[in-house]
């Protein structure tokens, strides 16, 4: 059996930094995970002096700082500052980037069978509307893209390939690199949705080969709510307009309109200044604890909580892939899953129901409803999924 590097000492000071452990065994990271106080209290600052000066004042107060988020979220993910734009959402992330590609009817889409609803929704409205077609890449039998099939299925109607790197739920790691070198090789565009894997896995968007890359802030970042980004590469932003544009993303030139020469050109003009600030304090944050400890401490623990969930009786784990995430879905013979969820909520333990149209392909093809979900994060421990466990064996 795999057993989480406990190291005490950074757990407990981890702990100490998360109000939340105090009071509850927080396994919802995969919706939103427990904040450390420091990124609190930069936004509770912010906001105390925006209630002082006002909001512009106090935004040009912090400019310098505003500036520098980018830099900070670049360095998670390999990019520069100006392939980085911040946004409210992960979703608000990937729909500027989809819906800037120049579609033309014919266009293909290829991506995979775990695809999150939104984008799908995007996709299947993109093709009522345009004529584009959605293809859904056979997987592997341990539910990943099967990348030879992918190879085989490009050609140059392909205009691009979407991922989803960890899906919502299912628990499995979409191998995005080998992906991206099949994807190299051809003219499509390559979108990765690392919602659920910013702050989990350590990610590149180089040797990934992805030409974009959307994520959040308040799952496995410890971000706040509202907040996300877009790393976009340099080399493809000339080709990508956005559908939305301000006097932030663009100006006018001789009667022209002309996006930003970076990122930027997916930035509009309101935001909540304290949010971003959040945002690159959990970024900052993160790269304190580690991207390649914190991975192997959330792998270890998911793989824990699999591995005791196993023995329970009447309860099935439901994941997937050979390379997983700290995601972990499962079921129970005697109690429905929203009972279960809301039955351990009541007792201080935070799980959440993943249901069908949240990921429609996969759980249609699996012949799955609703399923319990338990998302760990490294401030979690050994004995909290002992706790866990030990309420299931009682009520579910």
């Amino acid at each position: 059996m795999i057993h989480p590097p406990e190291t005490p000492e950074a757990v407990t000071a981890l702990r100490a930094d998360t109000a939340g452990c105090e009071s509850v065994v927080h396994f919802n990271n995969a919706g939103s995970s427990l904040p450390p106080k420091r990124v609190v209290d930069r936004m509770v600052r912010h906001l105390r002096t925006e209630e002082r000066i006002g909001g512009y004042e106090a935004a040009d107060e912090v400019s310098d700082e505003l500036d520098d988020v980018r830099g900070t979220l670049g360095a998670l993910v390999g990019a520069g500052p100006d392939e980085i734009a911040v946004t409210d959402s992960a979703s608000r992330s990937w729909l500027s980037v989809f819906t800037a590609v120049g579609w033309a009817e014919g266009d293909r889409i290829l991506t995979g069978a775990a695809e999150y609803s939104s984008n799908v929704i995007a996709m299947l409205d993109l093709a009522h509307r345009r004529g584009v077609r959605v293809e859904v890449v056979p997987s592997t039998p341990d539910g990943e893209i099967d990348v030879d099939a992918l190879a085989a299925t490009l050609d140059d109607d392909v205009r691009m390939v979407a991922v989803t790197h960890a899906p919502t739920n299912g628990g499995l790691l979409q191998p995005v690199e080998r992906i991206g070198a099949v994807v190299a090789d051809s003219p499509a565009f390559y979108l990765v949705d690392a919602c659920q894997s910013v702050g989990q896995v350590p990610i590149d968007l180089t040797a990934i080969g992805a030409d974009a890359l959307s994520a959040t802030g308040r799952k496995y970042l410890r971000a706040p709510r509202g907040t996300g980004f877009l790393a976009v590469r340099r080399g493809v932003l000339d080709s990508l307009h956005p559908a939305h544009l301000d006097l932030t993303s663009a100006r006018i030139v001789d009667g022209s309109v002309r996006p930003r020469d970076d990122a930027r050109r997916f930035e509009l003009f309101e935001h909540n200044v304290a949010a971003v600030l959040g945002l690159g304090e959990a970024a900052h944050y993160y790269r304190e604890v580690g991207p390649e400890w914190a991975h192997e401490r959330i792998t270890a623990l998911a793989e824990h909580l699999r591995a005791e969930l196993g023995r329970i009786p009447g309860i099935t784990v439901t994941d997937l892939g050979s390379h997983r995430s700290g995601i972990v879905s499962f079921s129970s013979e005697r109690v429905p899953a929203p009972e279960l969820v809301d039955s351990l909520r009541e007792r201080g333990v935070h799980v959440s129901v993943s249901r069908a149209p949240s990921t429609p392909w996969d759980m249609a093809d699996r012949r799955l409803d609703e399923l319990v979900r338990a998302s760990v994060h490294y401030y979690n421990t050994s004995d909290e999924i002992a706790r866990l466990c030990a309420e299931l064996e009682a009520t579910g």
